[in-house]
């Protein structure tokens, strides 16, 4: 079934709806990030080491990809609203069980809950974008999605910390868990899955404008493998694999123990270079953005093989310094991985461009796991090689260990970039720009 594209203007009611899913998609980055300036703290609190605090980030990230596809299933399903009110309820219990756990398992459990609550929010967003807005409007309001959402690190970074530094553990956490709260009533009062002149939900082709009817009847694997069997869909989860662990493995756990134990900063000159990471990559979203969709056919090489490219040379050159790195150094350092999340959102474009409307949601899952798969490795394994040379706790930490674990990011460099290079050629390639090396480059 389709329909002519949607051309009118958004509702009032259509920016209120956007509106309270994504204060809380703020939220949920704020959840997802909220160990990014206490991650010291958490530490003395559960008497981890290393490796041990990064399975907090490592198993959150591990259920929210996991979480990816089955999400897309149930939104088809079901809808927005049902999965927002439940990601926020899930999230909410993380935060509770978080300020209260007695000891690090617990602790790890409640990290896992708001991981699988977090997975819920942003697809279901996007869904709302897509039955809400004009398919002409869809691009910029996933951007402004996706800036608008970061500002909930800025909230982790510099708020959450000043209330546990100011209360305790348990106020903070515990404050977090009471906001989830609010915005689960809020999105189950407010949002609805669809305008009331239509009776079912629809996704949207951003190319085309072409309005579809979701229904749920697709046999999942074979919607999995006819997504995986484009080598569109493979650059995409490449170049999403790729562009975003770097930052992800910094503002998550990592950045503010580097910065304050390992490189001397203070803790409001480490909290200024972490703001400048998120504030960066608000910016470089749009621009990103507009370049995109400016250069279609060399998104890769002239967008995320140079993104890849500064992230490798600036970290290089920060690990490779004699001495502990200088201020410029270091604010260079959080521009260079502020490039990944705006790089990264150029693969779901990649996503949209080679599936139908009706496969979309798979693709997009399989793509968005990509990141988290190597973020949750690259932050698992700098904390591993931190434990491995006895600089794994608080009063161990030093800035040759630090140097030596963050070099574990490289070979995920150098992959990601290995297969960006090879699907990018199989997809022009299939799509007639290239002449094909091989004949099973076009299969």
């Amino acid at each position: 079934m389709t329909a002519a594209p949607l051309t009118s203007a958004p509702s009032w009611r259509a920016w209120l709806i956007w509106g309270v899913s994504v204060a809380a998609y703020v939220l949920a980055v704020t959840n997802r990030t909220s160990l990014s300036a206490v991650g010291v703290d958490a530490a003395e609190r559960f008497m981890a080491d290393a490796s041990t605090l990064s399975m907090f980030a490592v198993l959150q990230l591990g259920v929210y990809g996991a979480m990816q596809i089955p999400v897309g299933l149930l939104l088809d399903r079901h809808g927005a609203r049902p999965i927002i009110t439940i990601g926020m309820v899930l999230m909410a219990v993380g935060q509770l069980v978080m300020a209260l756990s007695p000891n690090v398992g617990v602790a790890i459990a409640a990290r896992m809950l708001l991981g699988a609550g977090d997975a819920a929010v942003f697809p279901s967003v996007l869904r709302l974008i897509a039955t809400w807005f004009p398919a002409q409007r869809a691009p910029v309001m996933v951007q402004l999605t996706g800036l608008v959402g970061q500002s909930g690190q800025i909230l982790a970074i510099v708020p959450l910390a000043a209330l546990l530094h100011a209360t305790s553990w348990s106020i903070a956490f515990g404050s977090v868990a009471g906001l989830g709260i609010l915005f689960a009533i809020l999105v189950a009062l407010l949002v609805r899955n669809h305008p009331p002149d239509r009776d079912a939900d629809v996704s949207v082709d951003t190319d085309t404008g072409t309005i579809r009817v979701v229904t749920s009847a697709v046999d999942t694997r074979v919607g999995i493998r006819a997504a995986w069997a484009h080598p569109g869909t493979r650059l995409a989860f490449w170049s999403h694999f790729t562009t975003p662990f770097a930052g992800t493995a910094f503002v998550m756990l990592w950045g503010m123990p580097f910065l304050t134990a390992g490189e001397g900063r203070t803790r409001a000159e480490a909290s200024s270079i972490m703001l400048l990471f998120v504030v960066g990559g608000m910016v470089l979203g749009p621009v990103m953005g507009a370049l995109s969709g400016r250069v279609p056919h060399l998104r890769s090489r002239a967008l995320v093989l140079p993104t890849i490219a500064v992230q490798v040379i600036v970290w290089l050159v920060v690990i490779a310094w004699p001495e502990p790195a200088p201020l410029w150094l270091l604010l260079a350092l959080a521009l260079a991985l502020a490039t990944g999340g705006p790089a990264s959102m150029i693969a779901f474009d990649h996503a949209r461009t080679h599936n139908p409307s009706h496969r979309l949601s798979t693709a997009t899952g399989i793509t968005n796991s990509g990141g988290f798969l190597a973020g949750l490795l690259a932050i698992f394994l700098i904390g591993v090689a931190l434990d491995l040379q006895g600089a794994g706790t608080p009063s161990t930490y030093s800035l040759e260990a630090f140097r030596l674990a963050f070099l574990t990011q490289v070979p995920f460099w150098v992959l990601g970039w290995i297969f960006i290079v090879i699907e990018r050629r199989k997809t022009r390639a299939l799509l007639g720009l290239d002449r094909p090396r091989r004949a099973r480059d076009v299969r």
